[in-house]
């Protein structure tokens, strides 16, 4: 008998249903997720239906645990972000008592966040580089910079926008790329990093580059809002 349950009129053929179902022995378990849709059975014909309220039964729970388990995700992820948050917070106070602004994003602000890294990164400006600059520069893509900031990892024109995405000041990438352009010497360590938009104020393109050696110092979800407050930080604290 064909799979597909027959209807007459508006009504199941009961009959037929039973019939396919006596036929095919094996229907209900392989799929086990219809024994939620079903009414239990009443514990008084024997083994069989017993079975059949243990397998509706072993389906509930597995639908419980899965909950259960997307809650402690949840759970976690949101303590995750508060840790994080206290943490940016106090990355901030230290750039607000800074003499040297890079000083603090390359040694305070990693033992701050629990990170490997922390670098700021930035596209060129149109002006032409110092002449004290040119041989280090020209080790460098050609496209890459035409002028190169001390303490910036120099990046490639339009990098910032193409890695961001449109609209983000902030992103946390659990499969990162360009470890070595945007990590340096730092790259071995990165498991997942985070990119963050630097708005300075003489309009270049800057990054604010974080990196982690394990997957629980960037939670990737409910921290992007932290990360660009802090982006913002550094920014003000770049133009003082």
């Amino acid at each position: 008998m064909s799979a597909a349950v027959q209807y007459a009129g508006q009504e199941t053929d009961a009959d037929a249903v039973a019939a396919w179902l006596r036929s095919n022995p094996n229907f209900l378990a392989e799929r086990p997720e219809l024994y939620r849709v079903l009414a239990p059975p009443r514990r008084v014909h024997g083994e069989r239906v017993t079975d059949h309220m243990a397998a509706m039964l072993n389906a509930e729970r597995q639908r419980v645990r899965a909950l259960e388990a997307e809650m402690d995700s949840a759970l976690a992820t949101g303590r995750a972000t508060a840790g994080l948050a206290i943490r940016v917070r106090l990355a901030v106070l230290a750039l607000m008592r800074a003499q040297d602004v890079h000083e603090v994003v390359r040694e305070e602000i990693p033992a701050l966040l629990g990170l490997a890294s922390c670098t700021l990164a930035a596209e060129p400006s149109r002006r032409e580089a110092p002449e004290r600059a040119r041989p280090r520069l020209a080790l460098l893509p050609e496209s890459t910079v035409a002028w190169a900031r001390p303490g910036f990892l120099p990046l490639p024109r339009g990098a910032v926008a193409r890695l961001l995405g449109p609209g983000r000041d902030a992103v946390v990438r659990t499969r990162p790329e360009d470890l070595e352009m945007l990590h340096a010497e730092a790259a071995s360590l990165v498991q997942r990093d985070a990119l963050v938009r630097v708005p300075d104020s003489s309009g270049i393109p800057t990054l604010l580059v974080l990196g982690a050696r394990d997957l629980v110092s960037l939670p990737p979800r409910q921290s992007t809002a932290t990360l660009a407050f802090l982006g913002r930080a550094v920014a003000a604290a770049l133009a003082r």
